[in-house]
C-alpha cells in the first residue's frame, strides 16, 4: 500500500529533423535531448543498431542505468540499517533485450554485478546477502516485468 505519491517531470525534445522530417526511415536522425528541471541536458538517440548515434545515451542503456543506480542506492540504505560500513561500490550491469519479428522488443533479463568493499572483513557474507533485501526495496526493479538477477561480490 502506497503511503505517498511522488511525481517526476521530464521533457524529451526530438532534434533529428534533417529537413524532410520522417519522410522515410533513413531521412531523419534519432537524436533528441532529455531535459529534467534544474539539470544539464542529456543527449539521447537510438541504439546504433536502430540508426542511432553511438555517442549519445539510448533508452536501453538508461533503463539498465536506472536499475543499477536504484539497486545501489537501496543497497547502501540497507547496509546502514544492518551496520555494514560500505567503503566502495561498483556495478557492471548487463541486460538482454529480445527484438521480435514485428519490430517490437522487450528486455528479457538484467544481471547486476555489484562489487562491494566493506570496512570489516567479518561483514563480507552479510554484505552479499543484503542484495536480496535491496532488490526488494528498489523502486525501479519493482516496476519492470523481467527478472533482475544479482551476482554480487564483497571484499574487505
Amino acid at each position: 500500500m502506497a503511503i505517498d505519491l511522488h511525481h517526476y517531470d521530464v521533457t524529451v525534445d526530438w532534434t533529428g529533423n534533417l529537413g524532410t522530417g520522417t519522410s522515410s526511415y533513413r531521412a531523419y536522425s534519432r537524436d533528441h535531448t532529455v531535459q529534467l528541471p534544474g539539470l544539464p541536458p542529456l543527449p539521447g538517440s537510438a541504439d546504433p543498431t536502430f540508426h542511432g548515434d553511438a555517442e549519445r545515451y539510448n533508452p536501453e542503456q538508461l533503463l539498465l542505468t536506472a536499475l543499477a543506480q536504484c539497486h545501489m542506492l537501496s543497497y547502501l540504505h540497507v547496509a546502514v540499517q544492518h551496520g555494514v560500513t560500505v567503503t566502495a561500490y561498483r556495478d557492471h550491469a548487463t541486460g538482454t533485450m529480445r527484438l521480435n519479428r514485428d519490430g517490437s522488443g522487450q528486455f528479457e533479463e538484467v544481471t547486476l554485478h555489484p562489487e562491494v568493499t566493506v570496512a570489516d572483513p567479518a561483514h563480507r557474507e552479510l554484505a552479499d546477502e543484503l542484495h536480496r533485501e535491496a532488490n526488494r526495496l528498489c523502486f525501479i526493479a519493482n516496476s519492470v516485468n523481467f527478472p533482475v538477477h544479482h551476482e554480487p561480490s564483497a571484499q574487505a
